[in-house]
């Protein structure tokens, strides 16, 4: 059945508790504006510092709590879950990419490997089966995880590290889908290009490059998580939204 009523408007998010991770950053802290904006309650985390997430819910005024919260950390994450429940959408933005490391080397750097792979595959994992079981039981539940055009690309200036790590999201939306979308539980994925954060910031990316001659905006990505995160997406899961511009056509 769907979700959606046709006298409402399908993309407004008023009734709906939000849990975003990585909301200090660039694309977490623009997902948690525009859903504020379009009325949705917030629970703000990050492994930023609490100050930075209390001035965030200072900003926005509709934030229900915020939590600093490290995604690897299953038992830390189970606990939080716990203590902000129900959440009826989870937008997990939260992911390193470091672009100093040296994959020549004759060990190919295995402990920045292992540091990525926890963050931006663990991240997720612990994340949605924290979540998960929450909203299958309530029949109603949205997640949009955070994949990369690096993980259909290969990375534009990324390691293989990232590219691995990303095209595992992309796989793992698809994994999780099948669970959830009998009960009414949509999950999907993002894909960005190029985006002008701090994490790209000094990296070597250079506008005139790309098809758009310009960097995507955080704004644009947390426009597509919004979406995924509403009641809009009734009838979306195990998708991955590319969203870079065309980058991924060249």
């Amino acid at each position: 059945m769907s979700t959606i009523n046709p006298a409402q408007n399908p993309y407004a998010m008023s009734g709906t508790r939000v849990l975003v991770t990585g909301a200090a950053g660039g694309i977490g802290s623009a997902t948690a504006r525009l859903c504020a904006t379009l009325g949705a309650r917030l629970i703000l985390t990050d492994v930023a510092p609490l100050p930075q997430l209390e001035a965030l819910a200072n900003e926005l005024g509709a934030v229900d709590s915020v939590h600093v919260l490290d995604v690897t950390n299953r038992k830390q994450v189970e606990s939080v879950v716990k203590a902000v429940a129900p959440i009826s959408a989870l937008a997990d933005t939260a992911g390193i990419c470091p672009f100093n490391d040296d994959w020549m080397a004759d060990d190919w750097n295995e402990a920045a490997l292992m540091k990525v792979l926890k963050v931006n595959v663990m991240g997720p994992i612990n994340m949605v089966r924290a979540v998960l079981p929450g909203m299958i039981e309530r029949k109603y539940g949205r997640m949009a995880l955070c994949g990369s055009i690096a993980g259909w690309y290969g990375g534009l200036r990324a390691g293989p590290h990232y590219a691995a790590s990303k095209g595992s999201v992309h796989a793992l939306v698809r994994w999780f889908s099948q669970r959830g979308a009998p009960h009414g539980v949509c999950i999907n994925a993002v894909a960005p290009g190029p985006i002008d954060t701090g994490m790209t910031a000094n990296q070597g990316f250079e506008p005139g490059n790309y098809p758009m001659k310009r960097l995507g905006e955080a704004d644009e990505i947390a426009a597509v998580i919004a979406f995924l995160c509403s009641p809009a997406a009734s009838y979306t899961s195990g998708a991955i939204f590319d969203v870079n511009g065309g980058t991924h056509l060249r």
